[in-house]
């Protein structure tokens, strides 16, 4: 399962990189205007940090199939690998498969159900952003949702991927990767969360203890 790191920040985009784990960046309207910048102005932040192979999701804002359209195409000259994000809603689904003829990937976002996921794959959707979080916030199951969709997905041979939002934990991510889904959307928190460990950090203490008593001439 492939990850991507869920931030508009330079420099956890930076540190994520550096670390050799992260394919990808994913944003949202939230996430851009809490790093107080210009949309254009991030999108080509990220891009120059991430270089033109790596898919950047960028969210339209726009409610109308037409301004989605028009508003995607100025978002795909930001980037050369945008995936753009659209709402799950019938005039979204309209943009989609209208992008889709136009060779635009979309991805659509605000998935909570397994029946949205079937009608954003068939409508021409690249990915889907099912909210495993949100989804377990109101009392139910994220992960299950995620793997239902999955299991619908490899039964209908689809070629649209998972691409998995609102994970919350580091078992969230585990859990993604068991059932299934294609790509997990983590904040830089988490990420760091999942290099972290008791066991290791007092495993690596013992063995710098253990080092100052070997001879060293």
């Amino acid at each position: 399962m492939k990850i991507f790191i869920d931030t508009a920040n330079p420099k956890e985009i930076r540190d994520a990189y550096e670390l050799g784990i992260v394919e990808g960046v994913t944003t949202n309207p939230s996430i851009i205007a809490r790093e107080g910048k210009k949309f254009e102005d991030a999108i080509k932040e990220i891009a120059g940090i991430v270089g033109s192979n790596t898919y950047i999701f960028c969210e339209v804002i726009s409610l109308k199939a037409d301004e989605m359209v028009s508003e995607a195409h100025e978002i795909a000259k930001l980037h050369g690998n945008t995936i753009i994000k659209i709402p799950m809603c019938a005039e979204g689904l309209k943009a989609v498969s209208r992008l889709k003829t136009e060779g635009i990937k979309t991805c659509v976002t605000l998935c909570f159900s397994a029946g949205q996921a079937l009608l954003a794959s068939n409508a021409g959707a690249s990915f889907v952003a099912p909210f495993l979080g949100r989804v377990d916030d109101i009392g139910w199951d994220g992960l299950q949702l995620v793997s239902e969709i999955a299991e619908m997905f490899a039964k209908q041979g689809t070629e649209t991927q998972i691409v998995a939002a609102s994970t919350r934990n580091p078992l969230h991510v585990i859990g993604l990767a068991k059932c299934g889904c294609d790509v997990a959307t983590v904040p830089y928190k988490i990420i760091m969360q999942m290099i972290e460990h008791p066991l290791t950090k007092s495993g690596l203490e013992k063995f710098l203890k253990d080092w100052e008593s070997v001879p060293q001439n």
